[in-house]
């Protein structure tokens, strides 16, 4: 089996966390610098933002960096297909205590074509192109390995990770369902594919043929000598990258990571109307209380609701994405971050 660094053209197997909505060109050269990979997560954006943002990040790094993109699963609705009124009514006072109208009128669309998205990081050609909740078709595959570039599928059960390999990924992050942000899982509901770390780790590594990532509750060296124990040979690291000062998370955001204990976050699906682990706040005690819209609408209801308070730095209504480790992450700089992952990689 290659190794993934003789796959990636990286140093050491350490991967960021793609922040779907959240990633930043500082933080994601930060990694690659190291040595890792640094990955960029591109939920929401169009054509033109995709090449802008891989031109800042080839202006940052000239090392390896990964581009990653969301897969539909067929369950996404279009506007129009859901009636919002009661998901909007249940967030009404949250709206009202920020002086804001309420969303009233839905956009042409909720999400960007796919394929628009996947034509821009062709034409991009990181070095990697890693995907969430599933893979695209063969067709795509081929074309990313004929212009070089290297592809990742994750994946939350064993299912999942012998169906990446089959759709031809060059390696698979096991999710355990310590992992911050959403729950990527795509063969079944993600209420029903929640499987830890280390469970799923190594049965995913017996179960194929391919470097296996490992995901959820790594943030210092003892995480990641622990995945590797458990047959991994490579890790991604989110939430302890996302308390650094170089991400795109907000002062709120940060400081809640700080503050979060294992038993602080909670499965929700308040942001989006997707399963998704952070931080328990305002924000998901009154999205929880009544109705919440399928994915994607639940975004645009909950949206200026967050970018608001994100503007004014009020944590208890913003998104705050934490995984279960986010309490032992030691530092908010990056790059000491990196060298405290590098130092738990056994020696090659």
């Amino acid at each position: 089996m290659t190794s993934l660094p003789a796959l990636l053209g990286i140093d050491t197997p350490i991967v960021l966390g793609p922040f779907g909505g959240m990633s930043s060109v500082a933080l994601t050269a930060v990694v690659s610098e190291g040595g890792g990979l640094g990955s960029y997560g591109l939920y929401g954006y169009d054509a033109e933002r995709i090449a802008d943002t891989a031109a800042q990040l080839r202006a940052a790094t000239d090392r390896p960096f990964a581009l990653n993109l969301w897969m539909p699963v067929g369950t996404e609705v279009r506007p129009g297909e859901v009636d919002t009124t009661a998901a909007v009514a249940t967030v009404a006072p949250l709206y009202a205590e920020l002086g804001l109208p309420l969303p009233t009128e839905e956009p042409e669309r909720f999400l960007v074509d796919v394929d628009e998205q996947l034509e821009a990081v062709l034409a991009a050609r990181p070095a990697a192109v890693s995907f969430v909740f599933g893979m695209p078709s063969p067709a795509w595959i081929e074309a990313f390995r004929e212009r070089g570039v290297r592809v990742i599928g994750a994946a939350t059960t064993v299912s999942e990770a012998v169906a990446v390999e089959r759709a031809g990924a060059d390696a698979v992050v096991a999710s355990g369902f310590e992992a911050g942000g959403h729950r990527v899982s795509f063969l079944r509901p993600a209420q029903d594919s929640l499987v830890g770390t280390m469970a799923l780790v190594p049965q995913v590594a017996d179960a194929v043929g391919i470097p296996v990532i490992a995901a959820g509750g790594i943030a210092d060296r003892r995480g990641v000598a622990a995945a590797w124990a458990l047959g991994a040979t490579g890790v991604q690291v989110g939430t302890a990258f996302l308390r650094t000062r170089e991400s795109a998370a907000s002062p709120a955001h940060r400081a809640a990571l700080a503050n979060v204990g294992a038993d602080g976050t909670v499965l929700t699906r308040a942001a989006t109307g997707r399963w998704a682990r952070g931080v328990r706040n305002r924000l998901v005690d009154t999205a929880e209380s009544g109705a919440i819209a399928p994915f994607p609408a639940q975004s645009w209801v909950v949206g200026p609701l967050r970018a608001e308070a994100n503007r004014r730095g009020l944590g208890d209504l913003q998104s705050l994405w934490s995984g279960q480790s986010a309490a032992l992450a030691g530092s908010d700089e990056a790059a000491v971050l990196f060298r405290e992952l590098a130092a738990g990689v056994p020696s090659r």
